[in-house]
């Protein structure tokens, strides 16, 4: 189950935004949750963190990698592409997964890219804004999301991210990285009550625009 006193990463991705989509009662039915950060250090290494849990809150593995990266944003996406890929492994792939950061632009580019793989015109509904240096980690990115049968980005707080400290402390979490490999699947969700009358919320998208910004 979920580490004690943090929670759950499903708890955290239904209380935060997804940028661009709108967030309805079922998002709690995704299979996978998978949440990382990237770490930039003028002087000396930075790192990579990422957590990934099941729907019921059962640790599927956590990394903590010391990595040197030339900014902040190439340690994000890179972040991002090791966390896909460890649940590209580890997971099939009809599995719905719901994918947690607290980097504004890069949650926003993957929703735009999810619902760009549904348009006609594979158009996402605004341009990707991608720092250049991170175009290879976005490409392998974008190939990571289509294997998915669904994906959506939540945007949280850096306080909030449970892979920030294991991306800024790589030296002190190193022993997660020991921790066995588990290739585990989602219990089985209680069928949703017919005729409750919920209705799908408008998107939360611009619920901490107004709030000051780790």
């Amino acid at each position: 189950m979920a580490v004690y006193g943090r929670p759950a990463l499903r708890d955290l991705f239904d209380e935060s935004p997804t940028p661009h989509i709108a967030h309805p009662p079922e998002t709690h039915h995704r299979d996978f949750y998978v949440a990382t950060d990237g770490s930039f250090r003028a002087a000396g290494s930075g790192g990579l963190g990422v957590v990934i849990e099941t729907r019921d809150g059962t640790k599927v593995t956590r990394l903590s990698v010391p990595d040197g990266v030339p900014d902040n944003n190439v340690a994000e996406y890179r972040a991002l592409h090791l966390g896909l890929d460890v649940l590209a492994a580890r997971a099939p792939p009809d599995a719905r997964v719901g994918v947690l950061l607290d980097h504004d632009q890069l949650a926003e580019n993957v929703n735009a890219a999810v619902l760009a793989a549904g348009h006609p015109d594979h158009e996402p509904p605004r341009p990707y804004s991608v720092p250049a240096a991170s175009a290879n980690h976005w490409r392998g990115i974008r190939a990571r999301l289509a294997r998915f049968d669904e994906v959506r980005a939540a945007r949280l707080r850096s306080r909030e991210n449970p892979a920030h400290p294991l991306a800024n402390s790589p030296d002190s979490y190193a022993h997660v990285n020991r921790e066995a490999p588990r290739c585990v699947l989602p219990e089985t969700p209680d069928p949703e009550p017919a005729g409750d009358g919920q209705f799908p919320p408008p998107s939360r998208a611009d619920r901490h625009a107004n709030e000051a910004s780790d």
